[in-house]
C-alpha cells in the first residue's frame, strides 16, 4: 500500500483513498493478484465475479499485466448485461470483457449473460443456477452515478432479494450516465431494461473490492459513507459488509467529511 493513502472504516466497510486513479489502480491489482495467488495454494480453482464500466479499465490493465496468477484455474462471472443488445454491440459488457479480459488470460471459463436470449426469464434462471454452483471467492465492483451495484438502481434494488439475477428497468440517471460515459450516442439507444445479479448475491461473495474514481461519483461516494444504509442508496449496503473495501481517489472522496 501507498505510504499516503487513507485507510479508515466506516461503519464495517474498509476506505481507502489515493491522491489519483492510477495509484488507486495499480495498488488494488496488487491486492487483488496476491489474493488471487493465495487462494490458489490452497483450492483448486476460484470464482470471480467481474464488474464494467470506465471504473474498472486501468485496474484490470493493472491486473493483468502483473502476471503471477494461474488464469488456467479461474472461473469468471459478471454482474450485469443489457438486455436485447447482441455480444458484439460496442456497448455490451459480454464484448467488454471478452476483448479487455478472456482473450487476454484465457480463464478455465467465462460464464456470459446472453443479453439478447429470446427467453429473458429463462436466462436469469440459467445463469442463477451457475453461480450457485460454486461460492463467489471474489466480487469486484464499480459505483454508479446513482449508488447502483451491479444493475441495482435505487427503484430495484433490494437488500433481502429472493433473486440471485432478476431483469430490471433502469432508471433515467443511469440510463443518461451510459450516454455521458460514451457508451451510447443519446438516450434513446440505450435499453430500458437490463439483467442484473442482486444484492444477496453480491454480498454473499469471500472478497469485495469496490473502485469508485473519479470527480463525478464525489456526490454518491458521500452519500455512501455520511448517509443511511438504504436502498435508496444501493451501495450504502457495503457498509455492513467486513469483507468489503471501497477504493477512491481524491476526486472522488472530495466531499467526504473527515470526522
Amino acid at each position: 500500500m501507498l505510504a499516503d493513502t487513507k485507510y479508515f472504516r466506516v461503519d464495517e466497510l474498509t476506505v481507502q483513498i489515493y491522491n489519483n486513479e492510477a495509484e488507486m489502480a495499480q495498488d488494488v491489482a496488487k491486492i487483488v493478484s496476491q489474493y488471487l495467488q493465495n487462494l490458489l495454494q490452497q483450492q483448486d480453482t476460484v470464482a470471480v465475479l467481474l464488474a464494467t464500466g470506465n471504473s474498472q479499465l486501468k485496474f484490470l490493465d493493472a491486473l493483468i499485466a502483473l502476471g503471477g496468477v494461474d488464469w488456467s484455474r479461474i472461473i469468471l462471472f459478471h454482474l450485469d448485461e443489457y438486455l436485447g443488445i447482441s455480444g458484439d454491440h460496442p456497448a455490451s459488457f459480454r464484448r467488454y470483457l471478452r476483448e479487455r479480459v478472456e482473450q487476454r488470460v484465457k480463464p478455465q471459463q467465462f460464464y456470459y449473460i446472453e443479453g439478447d436470449t429470446l427467453q429473458p426469464l429463462a436466462e436469469c434462471d440459467r445463469y442463477s443456477k451457475l453461480l450457485q454452483t460454486q461460492p463467489i471467492d471474489l466480487c469486484c465492483l464499480g459505483v454508479g452515478e446513482n449508488g447502483h451495484l451491479a444493475f441495482n438502481d435505487p427503484s430495484v434494488a433490494d437488500f433481502h432479494d429472493p433473486y440471485t439475477v432478476k431483469l430490471v428497468k433502469l432508471d433515467a440517471i443511469n440510463r443518461q450516465q451510459q450516454v455521458n460515459t460514451g457508451q451510447f450516442p443519446n438516450l434513446e439507444t440505450v435499453p430500458q431494461y437490463a439483467f442484473t445479479v442482486t444484492l444477496p448475491l453480491i454480498c454473499a461473495a469471500k472478497k469485495i473490492i469496490c473502485l469508485a474514481p473519479e470527480k463525478r461519483k464525489a456526490h454518491i461516494v458521500k452519500d455512501i459513507l455520511q448517509g443511511e444504509i438504504n436502498p435508496k442508496c444501493p451501495a450504502s449496503i457495503l457498509r455492513q459488509q467486513a469483507q468489503a473495501t471501497l477504493f477512491l481517489d481524491s476526486d472522488s472522496a472530495s466531499l467526504y467529511q473527515f470526522s
